[in-house]
């Protein structure tokens, strides 16, 4: 910790947001339909939505199946989001980590009334996504803020919107990029061209023309973690942001992951793949990234496929976290970015300071 950091108070409850993932087999369909059932993914009146919910599920069930079988029969992701949680107590003494996950368990209905019996004295709401969504983040908050009425939780409350393009959060990721491409180098040798594809969960092109931040977030993202590398390595190597996980049948973010590979196979380019949007590792990179996309990258005779990991509990994102944390507690009750205030462009309506200086203007 920096002697200029400032200090946590005593009892400060952190909780940690993340999407959440089946426990096992039985769980895969009722966490699949909770998914495809939240309005802020699936934009519909709440009778179509039901349908629809149960539709898309089942439509790609056996697929989904076969990916959870791939880890066990289990999404890892609680898992280590408890491994961040404890890491992140140990970095924060005085903190303790909750974890409500948004569409499997521990839900928000019940960790709410887990942090009320804690009695904090300060409550910071972190999400472990970098960069705003209302598919994401918003709809966590959301649903944190019903449940915490419905607890009767009261305590002085600051809410972290985003992190995108914090220093040490960007170095951080930095440095398993920079791993991950000299091990290519090596491989491949000198003259080979390699591409660094900085892939994204996707968002219907409709939600985020409606205002909502995120693409303009990855891209910002994606340019910090860039700028890390540059410094490390003295050039900038050739990089891409693309999407993943297409799931409806709208128009979603161009160019999609499958889309950038098959560029890159025209081009005669190996690729080094980041989980940008991710800090985690889950299906979307243990099987969508690493199985899926490698065998299309296979097909296509790329000169070499390689994946950078996803952060997890590596001691510089968790000492990076540690220090967004800190400072946006300092900040005090309300909203804020990592860098305090509005993080993303005034256009974006949908940002959460857009909502929070109406409030303040009532």
């Amino acid at each position: 910790m920096n002697d200029s950091e400032p200090v946590l108070p005593v009892r400060t409850a952190i909780v940690l947001f993340n999407l959440g993932g089946p426990d096992g087999p039985d769980s895969i369909k009722p966490f699949r339909v909770n998914l495809f059932s939240d309005p802020a993914i699936i934009r519909a009146p709440v009778f179509v939505r039901f349908w629809l919910a149960r539709l898309i599920a089942r439509s790609a069930q056996k697929k989904a199946e076969e990916g959870y079988a791939l880890m066990g029969g289990k999404s890892p992701l609680l898992d280590l989001t408890r491994q961040q949680a404890d890491a992140l107590e140990s970095a924060l003494p005085g903190a303790k980590c909750f974890i409500a996950m948004r569409y499997w368990h521990p839900f928000a209905r019940d960790v709410a009334r887990e942090v009320k019996a804690w009695n904090p004295e300060r409550i910071l709401l972190l999400p472990l996504y970098p960069q705003f969504s209302t598919t994401t983040t918003g709809s966590s908050l959301a649903d944190w803020h019903d449940s915490a009425a419905r607890a009767g939780l009261v305590a002085p409350t600051t809410t972290l919107c985003c992190w995108y393009d914090d220093p040490a959060f960007a170095a951080a990721t930095a440095e398993p990029v920079i791993r991950t491409y000299e091990t290519a180098r090596a491989e491949l040798g000198a003259g080979a061209k390699i591409r660094l594809l900085f892939s994204a969960h996707g968002l219907p092109e409709s939600i985020v023309k409606a205002g909502d931040p995120y693409q303009e977030e990855v891209e910002a993202c994606t340019e910090a973690v860039m700028a890390a590398i540059e410094r490390r390595l003295g050039h900038r190597p050739d990089h891409q942001v693309c999407y993943q996980s297409r799931a409806t049948p709208q128009k979603w973010l161009e160019p999609s992951t499958e889309q950038a590979i098959e560029q890159a196979a025209r081009d005669n380019t190996a690729v080094v793949v980041i989980p940008i949007a991710f800090v985690s590792e889950h299906i979307e990179t243990l099987v969508e990234l690493d199985v899926e996309y490698r065998e299309v990258a296979d097909h296509l005779k790329l000169p070499g496929y390689y994946r950078a990991p996803a952060q997890n509990d590596d001691p510089a994102f968790i000492a990076a976290l540690a220090g967004i944390a800190r400072r946006a507690v300092a900040h005090g009750p309300g909203l804020c970015s990592h860098r305090g205030g509005r993080a993303c462009d005034a256009r974006n309506r949908d940002c959460p300071w857009a909502r929070y200086r109406a409030v303040v203007a009532a």
